[in-house]
């Protein structure tokens, strides 16, 4: 049987790791599946794999009763939270190194690929999270659109949320499913939206809300739900750039409660809406064209079309991503007490999609996107 197609955005079609270490050295737990755990164990009895020297006083796995069945250990862990196979002066993962990318644990070999499958293929989103990916945001020489069999991606097994064939398509309302076809004509119109990167991010915010809430208003008929994609007004809503950071901290909170109590961040929200009345409303305008892809990046491959209530709940879902940038660009500025660049604004980035993809729950996201959502 033929390998199902897969799709990325063009701006991560290339994606290869550049060795930054950062998902080597945070403090999270990284399970390790048993067939793994015991291949690893055998390979540092035998004198074939050892842990950093500067780790060496650290156990290489943790184990014990809590863990999850299907992942008897975790990666063992630094004072400084870094895994202990992390070499700090190459900023190599010591197991790729010397046992290939097949002696690595599952979340190892995937980050920071987001996958979705479904009956139309392998769709891969990266995070931000990864220095790489973010910086990729900010590239200039490809156009921003979808593209099939990106490099990078070769047909595999993905981590992420798989959807059967006999499985129900995104809903298109809270009453009505989309078909596939009217789906996929969904995904590139909102991608195609933010293709013109130097409109301001909120108005391709706006007019993304516009066209999910008439498409939301359609009906079967003669007109098939891809056409009435196509159908939609070529014309833009034109957005105007927040000047607080109000309703951007209302859509952090929220986003927070998807946090699970272990995992939830100290509360730091000191001087922030000076921050960003100070050093972030004034250049807004000069950083476009990474917010835009920034967009494009939360519309493609949306876990939220899925475990969400249709086009309005997905929308309103990179409403909330673009809105945790805000607050955490006003973060890093007051922090660096100086006013948002480039390299503040790819550390905002980072930021969002720390709470995004990897502290808070998507399905508890999606719920709370949800709320409100008219039934059409």
């Amino acid at each position: 049987m033929a390998s199902p197609a897969v799709f990325s955005l063009s701006i991560h079609a290339d994606y290869r790791c550049r060795h930054s270490g950062q998902c080597c050295s945070v403090d999270w737990d990284v399970p390790v599946e048993l067939p793994v755990y015991r291949s690893l164990t055998e390979a540092m009895t035998a004198g074939r794999l050892a842990v950093a020297s500067d780790a060496a006083a650290f156990a290489p796995f943790t184990v014990g009763p809590d863990l999850p069945e299907e992942a008897p250990a975790i990666f063992g862990r630094t004072e400084a939270g870094a895994c202990v196979f992390f070499e700090r002066n190459s900023r190599l993962c010591i197991v790729h190194r010397d046992l290939g990318e097949t002696a690595l644990a599952h979340t190892c070999r995937h980050f920071p690929r987001v996958a979705v499958h479904d009956a139309r293929g392998t769709f891969i989103a990266l995070s931000h999270f990864c220095p790489t990916a973010a910086s990729m945001l900010f590239r200039e020489d490809v156009p921003l659109e979808i593209v099939s069999a990106p490099p990078a991606f070769p047909p595999g097994d993905y981590e992420g949320l798989t959807v059967g064939r006999d499985e129900y398509p995104p809903l298109l309302h809270p009453r009505m499913l989309m078909d596939h076809d009217g789906y996929s004509a969904w995904e590139q119109h909102m991608v195609r939206r933010c293709a013109d990167v130097q409109r301001v991010p909120e108005t391709v915010l706006a007019t993304l809300r516009r066209d999910a809430e008439r498409l939301a208003s359609w009906r079967p008929g003669d007109a098939t739900l891809r056409a009435a994609v196509f159908a939609l007004p070529a014309g833009y809503v034109e957005g105007i750039p927040h000047v607080t950071l109000d309703d951007s901290l209302s859509f952090h909170a929220e986003c927070l409660t998807a946090v699970p109590e272990e995992l939830m961040p100290e509360p730091d929200g000191d001087g922030l809406p000076d921050a960003f009345r100070e050093h972030v409303v004034p250049v807004w305008h000069t950083v476009h064209a990474p917010l835009n892809r920034y967009i494009a990046a939360k519309a493609f491959a949306s876990w939220t079309a899925y475990q969400g209530r249709g086009v309005c709940t997905i929308v309103q879902g990179i409403e909330a991503a673009v809105a945790l940038v805000r607050v955490e660009a006003a973060r890093q500025c007051r922090d660096a007490g100086r006013p948002l660049d480039d390299e503040l604004l790819l550390e905002a980035f980072r930021s969002a999609d720390f709470i995004l993809n990897h502290l808070a729950a998507g399905d508890a996201l999606a719920e709370n996107w949800g709320r409100g959502i008219g039934e059409y």
